[in-house]
Parts: C-alpha cells; structure tokens; sequence
C-alpha cells in the first residue's frame, strides 16, 4: 500500500490515493459487521458469548480461515460465532485493529444502558410501582439540587431525558452517585465506584505501570461487587459484550498507548454539527443541497468573524455593557460588604491579614493597614492534561463569589487551598468557600463506598461559623461539594444554589473533572 491509486471523486476531479490501514473506533456494531462475527460475541477474542469474561485467546485470521474450511456454517455461527459466507480482510488482522471506544463502551453502554438501568429495575423490584416512582423522583431532586460548577451541566429536571447525548451522560456521571446512596445496597455504590474510577483512570493523558494496577484494581473491584445485581434478579448474565470490552483495556493501552479521551464523541459532535443541524434547518424535501448550502454559510461567517475580530471589531455584544452592570451588585465598601456577609468583624480579619502580608515579623497593631477593594471573581489558570485544554494543555477557569448572579441567586464557589506544599493529593489541603473564606474540617480519609473525601464547615469556640482571610496565591482551583444526602427524602423546594447552607457534610466530587479526579483521589 505505497503506490498511489487514481480515483475519481464525487466533485469530479480525479486525485491520486495511497490507501492505509489505521486503528479503528465505532460502536459495537460496527465492530461485529468489521470483524464479521455474530453478535453477542467479542470481536477481539474468542470467549463463547454465554461467557465472555472466561479466559480466551484473541481471534487470529489464520485461525478463522481454518475454522472456516473444516467445520459446516451451522457449528461456526453457534459456537465459534463466525459468519462464514463473510470474508475478512485479507490485508490484515481486523480484530487486533479495533480500538477501545469510551462514549459508546463505558458512558452510553456500560453506565447508562447497563448501571442506570439496572438501578431501575432493583428499586421496581424491591418496591411497589408507587414507592419505586417516589425514590426516582427524589433521586431526580437529588441530581437537580447540585451546585453549580465551571463546566458541569446542571439537570433541572433530574435524569429526564428525551434524547440522551454524551455531553448529557457524562455530565450525569459526575453527579449520579452521591444522588443513589441511601436508596440502594452498599454493593451497588462500591461498584459505580470502582466502574467511575476506571473510566477516570483510563482517560489518563498519561499511564504508568502503577496507573495500570489501579486499573485492573479497579476492574476487579468492579466485577466483585456487580454480582449484587444478579444476586438480587435483576440481570441474569454478565455476558454482555460493551462490558465485557472493559477487560481488554488494558492490553489495548500497552499496545497503542493512552486514549486520553480519544472516542468516537469527536465524530459523533462533528456529526451534529455537519449534518444534524443543518438537517433540521432544511425544509426536509431534497435537503441535501440546502444542508450544503448552510454549512458553507457557516464557513463564511465563521471566515468574517475572524477578520472583524483581527480588526479590532465584535469586541462584546450590545448587551454586554447592561449584564456586567446588573452581575455588580456586590456591596462596594467594606463596612457594606460586613453587612452583606454577616460577619461583624470582617474589618478587624482583612486589616490583621494585610499587616500579615506586608510586614510578617512585626508584632505592632495593624489597626493603620489600608483597606483595599473587593472583586466578584478571581482567574485560575493551572496544567490539567486529562481535560479538554488549551495550548501547552492549560486550563483556565473562573472562581465566582457573587452575592446576585443573572440576576437570579447568589453563587459562591468552593476552591481547594494549599496548606501544606510537602503534602500530595487532599492531605494537604482544604476546602473553603469563596464567601467568605471559611475552612472546613478534612476527614482522614475517603468514604470507603464512594471513594470521596467528606469535609464538613469548621466553628469557632462560640459555635459561629469559622471566618478567616487567606492570600489568593494558596488557592489552587476550584472544587465541587455535593451534599451527604442520607436516607431522607429532600424537599422539592430545595434550590441549587441554596445547598450549601442546607446541609451540614459534603462529599468532595472527585469525578467533577479529571483534574479534581487526580488531586482528590
């Protein structure tokens, strides 16, 4: 495959072609109709597909032609699962080119058509239809009372959706398992546990040998504890082939490296864009030129927008000028920011820290430091690999204390802050609120069953609430609390942004984004 080819294009030109085999990614169907095999079976190894997690060897062309010569059709689809009026590639073996696929393996077909639907069918038939629609729903209220955070979706509604999409199910696996504890067995929140942990781990930018232990640790700790589900008659079998893909992971990262999140949701969102959307923008009648016909209207205007903008043009919008007036409507005077925070002694706090900061071996009053002015947000910006950066794999996020956002509620984000540099991971750091900087109190160590770190808001001697002014150089980023829930049902008045003064523990969502995965783990 090095000498070109001419072919004639669908624009009418003719172009030379040098054709090439590359690693292949696509949903399990189209696995089986590449590898042509019968479905239900693996199309990398050999395992019966009554028992796809047995111990097998991987499908070897040369194998198959044999197979193929010596045993009639019916035994080769029954129990070999071959299709053999099918004919494989010639070229190469297909089977040792089909790559991990994370959206439509783990997301959409082990967490959400399995997992999700298997806590379903556990709360139906360990409940009247009545009682199983009432934990449904406040699983739902659970989901919908999150706090906001930079990047993640909120679901006003619950896990009620039409059309599900990948944005919309990976958006769900940061928040799903805080929101199913207490309304289900133990067994079942340590396997969500270790089935997020190896998704997490495995989207890596970066293995090592030791990551890979964690890996198959995982793996393993996730095939222990989904026998809770047979156990309780929910599924009769495990033998189901996007699961059952999780266990070649592994193999696949040690011969083609990390996918660091490469999946078939690249195409599936170009997909959208390209032809979805401009679908539905048609009349529907002959809507292929008019599809066309929009994408390169798109083309152009996306062109001139990037002329405006190199001249200095589209700088904002005619609106941007009205919502940063309404976005500041923080107190703009010390004495009125005590007032807005209920802290009476906030002037005496900020004049003790910037004495702190300006003189750190004086021991004379600070009562003579100038106060300064107050700001809605703060940027951070820090090397977050695992994510969806930008160049040389920054990331850049706001952190927001805003007393009206949108001219809708209040929104203060909770950060990590650095109290000891020698320390790796949670251990040496805590959690505060951007409010006012309040500390909170580190558990030792994560919940067992989630994984998580649990904090819980520190007090002063007299029960107040512990109020203290740090440096915003030891803020590291931002972080994402969802509360300890317990087996209570939730009120339907419960807003988001009201979460954080309703409950008194929280879990540290590790799964908020892969950056928070590596820190808090």
């Amino acid at each position: 495959m090095t000498k070109p080819v001419i072919v004639h294009f669908g624009d009418g030109h003719y172009q030379c072609v040098i054709y090439g085999l590359g690693l292949y990614i696509a949903d399990y169907e189209e696995q089986v109709l590449l590898a042509c095999i019968v479905r239900f079976w693996c199309p990398r190894c050999m395992s019966h597909r009554d028992n796809l997690d047995a111990a097998s060897l991987c499908w070897c062309r040369d194998h198959t032609e044999v197979l193929i010569e010596e045993i009639d059709y019916s035994a080769l689809w029954l129990e070999y699962g071959i299709v053999s009026d099918l004919v494989v590639s010639p070229m190469c073996n297909i089977h040792e080119l089909i790559m991990p696929d994370i959206l439509h393996q783990l997301i959409n077909g082990t967490f959400k058509d399995h997992l999700v639907t298997w806590v379903s069918k556990y709360l139906r038939l360990e409940h009247s239809e009545k009682e199983a629609e009432r934990i449904q729903d406040d699983i739902d209220r659970r989901i919908a009372a999150v706090a906001s955070f930079a990047g993640l979706q909120h679901f006003p509604e619950g896990r009620g959706f039409k059309q599900w999409t990948g944005n919309d199910l990976k958006a769900l696996m940061k928040v799903y398992l805080p929101a199913i504890r207490g309304h289900v067995p133990m067994d079942v929140v340590h396997a969500f546990r270790a089935f997020l942990e190896f998704c997490y781990l495995v989207w890596h930018n970066i293995i090592t040998e030791s990551t890979l232990v964690q890996i198959q640790e995982a793996l393993d700790q996730f095939h222990q504890y989904r026998e809770i589900f047979k156990t309780m008659g929910v599924i009769p079998t495990f033998s189901l082939p996007r699961q059952h893909s999780c266990s070649h992971y592994i193999l696949l990262i040690r011969l083609f490296g990390a996918p660091n999140g490469l999946c078939s949701s690249i195409t599936e969102t170009k997909l959208i864009k390209a032809v979805k959307e401009p679908w539905r923008h048609s009349s529907c009648y002959k809507a292929l030129g008019q599809m066309l016909l929009t994408n390169q209207h798109l083309d152009k205007l996306a062109a001139v927008q990037v002329d405006f903008k190199s001249c200095g043009m589209l700088n904002g919008t005619c609106l941007s000028a009205t919502l940063e007036k309404l976005k500041r409507k923080r107190a703009r005077t010390l004495p009125g920011l005590s007032t807005e925070l209920t802290i009476p002694h906030l002037s005496i706090l900020l004049r003790q820290f910037l004495f702190e900061q300006l003189h750190p071996n004086d021991q004379h009053s600070a009562s003579e430091v100038p106060l300064t002015a107050f700001f809605n947000s703060a940027c951070s910006t820090f090397y977050a690999p695992s994510d969806c950066s930008g160049i040389g794999r920054m990331w850049q996020e706001h952190i927001r204390a805003c007393p009206v956002w949108r001219n809708e509620a209040p929104w203060y984000d909770c950060v990590f802050v650095n109290t000891d540099a020698d320390t790796e991971g949670m251990g040496g750091m805590d959690v505060a609120r951007v409010m006012c900087f309040s500390p909170s109190h580190l558990k030792d160590n994560p919940y067992p069953y989630t994984g998580m770190w649990i904090v819980t808001p520190s007090f002063d001697t007299d029960d107040s609430l512990s109020v203290g002014i740090i440096h915003i150089d030891s803020i590291y980023c931002a972080t994402h609390l969802i509360p300890i829930y317990g087996p209570q049902n939730i009120s339907r008045n419960l807003k988001h942004y009201n979460l954080y003064n309703v409950f008194q523990a929280f879990y540290v969502n590790k799964f908020a984004d892969h950056h928070a995965f590596e820190i808090a783990s």
